[in-house]
């Protein structure tokens, strides 16, 4: 258990530490790592963690960490008590990052936010926030989420046309995401996604 909690640890450091960009900049990391490298939970636990993390209150990638650290310790066998210690390991490291980096940061930026190569800095990362973001969108667009039209054509459909209406209410009808989750949430429950 000592070894998994130390995993856990250091690769939410590395997350929080390279996790430019916020909360969904981080999900295709932490993707990657909890499915892919250490194999913690499958795609569809991991999917299940996002759509609980999104409608919890908070900022995504803490809220996905959290619920990653509790979930890694229970699918290892560990009992439901060593999963909040799983997770309060998970969030601290992802906080952990942030929190030093934003201290030493703020010092030198309060000094030197003009300087041209601060500038350069921060042109260069904007592109890289939104390619990161992007990976995790495309990421969430798989067979767990939207179904498979052989399997279950209706259920593909409903979650393209779901998908579809979000993207157009939160761009063309400016609806507040809070109520967009919710109108799909009802959905889902009415039509039996």
């Amino acid at each position: 258990m000592i070894t998994l909690l130390l995993q856990l640890f250091w690769t939410f450091f590395l997350i929080g530490l390279f996790g430019f960009g916020g909360g969904y900049a981080m999900l295709s990391m932490i993707q990657g790592e909890v499915v892919g490298h250490y194999h913690w939970m499958t795609m569809g636990q991991f999917t299940d963690i996002v759509a609980v993390s999104q409608s919890t209150p908070g900022p995504i990638g803490i809220n996905s960490a959290t619920y990653v650290g509790y979930t890694s310790l229970v699918n290892a066998g560990y009992e439901p008590y060593w999963g909040v210690l799983g997770s309060f390991v998970a969030t601290f490291a992802v906080v952990l990052p942030s929190f030093v980096v934003m201290l030493i940061v703020s010092k030198f930026l309060m000094k030197h936010r003009n300087h041209p190569a601060v500038e350069s800095v921060f042109s260069g990362l904007r592109p890289a926030v939104v390619g990161l973001i992007l990976a995790a969108a495309l990421l969430l667009m798989n067979s767990d989420n939207f179904g498979s039209l052989s399997e279950n054509p209706w259920r593909f459909l409903l979650s393209i046309f779901l998908f579809c209406f979000a993207f157009v209410a939160q761009k063309v009808y400016r609806l507040g995401p809070i109520l967009v989750i919710l109108l799909c949430g009802v959905a889902g429950i009415v039509l039996g996604l």
